[in-house]
C-alpha cells in the first residue's frame, strides 16, 4: 500500500508515482486530493424502530456536552430511502485530533452519564467511514433554514478519482447548473467501503426536489454528463433527511 502521504499530495505533486521494479518503470495515477489534513467521520446509526422518539430527543437535549469536543457539520434522521437511521457527520484538523477529542470523550463523565450510556441501549448498529472532500468542492450551507438533505451515496469502480473523477465532477455541476438543487459537500471514503462518494444535496422540499429533478432529465446536458459518468457507477442509494434541531446544518 502506498504511504498515506503521498496519497494525500496535490495533483502537482501526485498525479503520478513511479513504482520501482526491476523492469521498465510503472507509473501509477493517483488523481486529485486534497492538500491538508482535514477529514470528517460520517457515523451512521440503525436506531430499534420503537426507540427512535427517544433517541431524537435525548441527541437534542444533550448533544450540546459532545460538541463541546469537536465540531459538528450536521445531524440529520432519514425519512425515505432508508427507515430508522440517523447520520452525522464530525470534522477533525487531523487523525491526532480525532484521537484527543476520542481520549477527552472517555475522561467525560457527564457526555457518558448523560449521553452515551442513554442512547447506546437504543441503537442497533452503527458504521462509520473516514472521507475527505474532493479538492474542487468546499463545505456549503443552505441559502435558508428549513428545508430538506438528500444524501446520495454512489459506489464507483475500483480505480479511484483518476479514473472517474473527471466524469463524476461534470455530472455534478450539470445538476449545479439547473439551480434546482444546492450543493453541501461531495466526500470521497478513506477509510470504510472504499470507492465510495457522498454527495449532500440541500432542496427547498421534496416536491421542490421531485419538480427540479423532472426538469433536470430532460436537460441535455445533464442527460450527457450522466450517462458518461455511469459507465463508472456500480450501484447508487439515495436517502431524504430531516435535520435535528441541534444540526448545525438546519
Amino acid at each position: 500500500m502506498l504511504p498515506l502521504a503521498l496519497l494525500r499530495r496535490p495533483l502537482a505533486a501526485a498525479s503520478r508515482l513511479a513504482l520501482p521494479r526491476s523492469g521498465p518503470q510503472v507509473w501509477l495515477a493517483t488523481g486529485p486530493r486534497q492538500n491538508n489534513g482535514v477529514f470528517y467521520e460520517i457515523r451512521t446509526y440503525d436506531v430499534k424502530p420503537a426507540k427512535m422518539k427517544e433517541f431524537l430527543e435525548t441527541i437534542n437535549k444533550y448533544l450540546h456536552i459532545r460538541t463541546a469536543h469537536s465540531e459538528l457539520v450536521g445531524f440529520w434522521y432519514s425519512e425515505l430511502g432508508a427507515m430508522n437511521k440517523v447520520f452525522h457527520i464530525w470534522k477533525y484538523d487531523n487523525f491526532a485530533h480525532r484521537s484527543a477529542v476520542r481520549h477527552a470523550l472517555a475522561n467525560d463523565k457527564e457526555w457518558q452519564g448523560k449521553l452515551i450510556s442513554v442512547i447506546l441501549p437504543l441503537i442497533e448498529k452503527q458504521h462509520n467511514e473516514v472521507a475527505y472532500l474532493v479538492p474542487w468542492c468546499q463545505l456549503g450551507k443552505p441559502p435558508k433554514e428549513g428545508g430538506v438533505y438528500e444524501w446520495v451515496t454512489f459506489q464507483m469502480k475500483p480505480g479511484g478519482p483518476a479514473l472517474w473523477g473527471e466524469a463524476f465532477r461534470a455530472s455534478i455541476n450539470a445538476h449545479i447548473n439547473t439551480g434546482y438543487t444546492r450543493l453541501i459537500g461531495v466526500f470521497h471514503t478513506e477509510y470504510g467501503f472504499l470507492n465510495t462518494v457522498h454527495v449532500l444535496w440541500w432542496n427547498e422540499s421534496p416536491d421542490h426536489r421531485a419538480a427540479g429533478r423532472h426538469s433536470a432529465h430532460e436537460d441535455a446536458r445533464v442527460v450527457a454528463a450522466v450517462r458518461d459518468s455511469v459507465r463508472f457507477l456500480e450501484s447508487q442509494q439515495n436517502v431524504l433527511l430531516i435535520p435535528l434541531r441541534c444540526s448545525p446544518l438546519k
